[in-house]
């Protein structure tokens, strides 16, 4: 039975979790492309500049892609956030310990808190799950920096990078936001262990629950 549990396991991973990811992915980036398109205008009449925001992350086996996102940013963000750190020690600390800033960061825009609060910035990430670079359900994409620091070992950056990283994950459903950088790690790595079905369809219910709450979201 357990033989017979793993050789499932082994399939879904590297086979049905991509035709999930075709087949769901493409029917949810077709149904997104009106929001999609309403989200874009706003980003420009309201801020103007660049709609999506491109940035490198670390997908399977380490290898890096190009993230897409919308932009939630001011053009000047990383100015102000040093400026506001500078002035603010115990949001320093705060920035270090979650790597976010947790209420009013004052990079984000107007249209970007609303987007960042249900989670509709990632909507350009299916793009993503399409191509191959990540997947509807897996771990956080992490910046190459943030996996090969001290609170990373050797180990655990190689269990999460076995699998493409997620739109959505364990991470998502568990705190969000909320997390600290340390326990993101250690649900990635709980998610890595059970990679199935029936896990991923549990969390992608859970994820449309969470961000119709809009909560743990910065």
């Amino acid at each position: 039975m357990l033989a017979i549990r793993e050789t499932e396991k082994s399939f879904y991973r590297k086979v049905g979790k991509r035709l999930i990811d075709l087949s769901f992915g493409g029917i949810l980036l077709f149904l997104s492309l009106p929001i999609m398109s309403l989200i874009a205008i706003l980003i420009k009449v309201f801020d103007g500049g660049c709609v999506i925001y491109k940035q490198r992350r670390l997908g399977l086996e380490g290898k890096e892609f190009i993230l897409y996102k919308f932009r939630t940013m001011k053009v000047n963000g990383e100015k102000e956030l040093k400026e506001f750190l500078e002035r603010n020690p115990e949001a320093a600390k705060e920035y270090k310990k979650y790597k976010k800033i947790k209420g009013n960061d004052p990079r984000v825009t107007t249209v970007g808190k609303f987007l960042r609060k249900f989670s509709l910035d990632e909507l350009p990430q299916l793009f993503n799950v399409l191509k191959g670079d990540m997947s509807l359900v897996g771990p956080r994409p992490y910046l190459k920096e943030e996996l090969f620091s001290s609170e990373v070992n050797g180990e655990e950056r190689e269990k999460i990078l076995s699998v493409k990283p997620g739109i959505t994950g364990l991470w998502q459903v568990s705190g969000r936001n909320e997390l600290t950088f340390k326990e993101r790690i250690r649900i990635d790595l709980k998610y890595v262990e059970k990679v199935s079905l029936k896990e991923d369809f549990k969390i992608l219910l859970k994820t449309l629950f969470v961000v119709l709450k809009g909560k743990g979201a910065y």
